[in-house]
């Protein structure tokens, strides 16, 4: 092919979204019909162009993973409120000296047993942030993102393991979600890589297009939500299978009574079978290697 014909015929949307800044000033130039309907929000934002913002947002975060050459994850879900070992102590020990001052005050001792609770689950993000090195190093090497780390973006257990995957040095990928009260991304998502979602729908296909496995830690209403639409679709056979973790069994089976599902016919006992528990950031890790047949002293390299 000539180098003729390999140029564009057509401008580009760049080249007129300049051109269009350059137009002379008249009434109707300032009309809002006569902007670029790409150049235009109260077109866009308006609710007929739904179905066009869904695809964008399918779009931008698909070719951004493209461009950064994303070939398959590992989504770890679990609580925003899970602190870090030091600041649990520390929200501990100021607890316990305002309870010193007012020993009688019900709200403050209630206040000291959800601290003492807080630094008990603070495990949980120690673990999941040793994990998240573990995968990081074992499986971003030679210039390959593979089972690169994403998350929620947002703090607790999602800080956890972006936090982990940067301590590694490696790439790790934040799908972060417009809330009512605010919610910055993390510090540890690699900043290319750091998404925002108008769409809760979109939001969860991009958890799971590339994943290779799911580690669901401690959480509330939002780490219950994504991990049963991820059971379904592995149940229904929607997605391939791939290793659910859920980590920490004594959580998991207080909160939900899966065998009861089983007893009461709504599920089979095979489906038992979708998902492991572990305890340990190394016995999580040895369920993914296996699966993907990463080689036996994966893990131990990865330390």
């Amino acid at each position: 092919m000539s180098s003729v014909n390999k140029k564009k015929i057509f401008p580009s949307a760049q080249d007129d979204a300049a051109a269009s800044q350059r137009t002379v000033v008249t009434v109707q130039t300032e009309s809002p019909a006569y902007r670029l309907a790409f150049m235009d929000d109260d077109f866009i934002l308006q609710p007929e162009l739904r179905p066009v913002r869904l695809q964008l947002e399918l779009l931008k975060p698909e070719l951004l993973m493209q461009k950064n050459s994303i070939e398959s994850t590992v989504v770890i879900f679990g609580s925003a409120r899970l602190q870090d070992r030091e600041t649990a102590d520390e929200q501990l020990r100021r607890t316990a000296e305002a309870v010193k001052e007012n020993p009688a005050d019900p709200d403050l001792n209630s206040s000291l047993s959800r601290a003492r609770r807080a630094v008990n689950n603070s495990r949980y993000y120690e673990e999941a942030r040793k994990l998240a090195a573990i995968i990081s190093r074992r499986c971003q090497k030679g210039g390959r993102n593979t089972h690169v780390i994403v998350t929620g973006g947002g703090p607790g257990v999602m800080e956890a393991a972006n936090r982990g995957a940067d301590e590694a040095g490696a790439k790790s990928i934040g799908l972060n979600i417009v809330l009512p009260h605010e919610q910055a991304p993390n510090e540890y998502i690699t900043p290319e890589l750091c998404f925002q979602f108008h769409y809760f729908a979109i939001r969860k296909m991009h958890f799971l297009i590339r994943a290779r496995a799911l580690v669901a830690f401690p959480g509330g209403f939002g780490t219950l939500d994504e991990l049963f639409e991820a059971l379904t679709l592995i149940q229904t056979h929607k997605i391939k299978p791939m290793p659910v973790l859920l980590f920490g069994r004594d959580f998991w089976q207080r909160i939900i009574n899966f065998e009861a599902l089983v007893e009461e016919g709504t599920i089979s006992a095979h489906d038992l079978h979708i998902f492991n528990y572990v305890e340990t950031a190394e016995e999580a890790w040895s369920h993914i290697a296996r699966y993907d047949e990463l080689n036996s002293e994966a893990w131990q390299e990865a330390r």
